[in-house]
């Protein structure tokens, strides 16, 4: 079955979830593990990142949009792309913690984006799969459902009524620039003087990566990213091993907070 949540509240127990936040937190994650960082971890609030503070890792996320007091990065595709070998620890307004929360509805959990649209979709055929827009302050944002129904287009299987709107709303939109642009949380980063990270959202099938929520924590969600060179079967489960983004980085360690 192919599905859609609307907000994060509509989020059930499924074999594989898909969260969407174009517009910023799952582009820049996927930006991030594509340009060196080993892992991101994604973090429930601002508190709890900042008492994440450790030598090797860089703090990035928003607040408002706006880059929070003591992080190191804004919640920026275009920031984290220029490189880093470090552990980014992400907090956000609405991707971060629905990608925590997520984690606790689904076996595995994957991060889609246009980035790597092609790359997601490669690897969901047969599942049963839920695609999860993390919304804007528990509210439905356009660019996420327009997302969420491109990702659904390329899917076989039946589908749920909230699937086919996610799909009306991808076909009633030919340009996906023109429609990021369009959405309420485009014109928030244009006030804030962000806009060129809507352009970098909206670029297509750029990148061959999957973030994977790799581990948990209370309160956290450890991300991954590997090349997409196999599938997910019926059951939710990658057939083969996927090729790690980064095989010489070794097993991750557990995130600990500094006190």
């Amino acid at each position: 079955m192919i599905d859609v949540a609307f907000t994060p509240a509509e989020a059930r127990e499924v074999d594989v979830s898909v969260v969407v936040d174009v517009l910023r937190a799952t582009t820049t994650a996927t930006q991030a593990l594509a340009s060196g960082y080993r892992r991101v971890v994604c973090v429930d609030s601002l508190e709890r990142a900042l008492r994440m503070r450790a030598h090797g890792r860089i703090l990035a996320g928003e607040q408002h949009g706006k880059m929070p007091p003591g992080f190191d990065l804004g919640n920026s595709p275009i920031d984290v792309a220029r490189g880093g070998t470090e552990e980014l620890v992400l907090a956000t307004t609405n991707g971060a913690p629905t990608i925590v929360e997520a984690s606790r509805r689904a076996p595995l959990v994957l991060l889609g984006c246009l980035l790597n649209l092609e790359a997601v979709s490669s690897l969901l055929a047969g599942a049963d799969v839920q695609i999860v827009c993390s919304g804007t302050y528990g509210q439905v944002a356009l660019e996420d459902v327009y997302v969420a129904g491109r990702l659904c287009a390329t899917l076989t299987g039946d589908r749920t009524d909230a699937a086919l709107v996610a799909e009306a709303v991808a076909r009633a939109h030919p340009s996906a620039y023109d429609v990021l642009a369009a959405s309420a949380n485009a014109q928030a980063l244009v006030a804030a003087g962000l806009g060129d990270d809507i352009e970098f959202c909206a670029r297509e099938s750029v990148l061959d990566l999957v973030p994977r929520v790799e581990r948990t924590r209370p309160g956290l969600a450890i991300v991954v990213g590997e090349l997409a060179s196999t599938a997910v079967d019926g059951t939710g489960n990658v057939r083969t091993v996927v090729e790690p983004n980064n095989p010489s980085s070794g097993r991750a360690t557990e995130p600990q907070p500094t006190s």
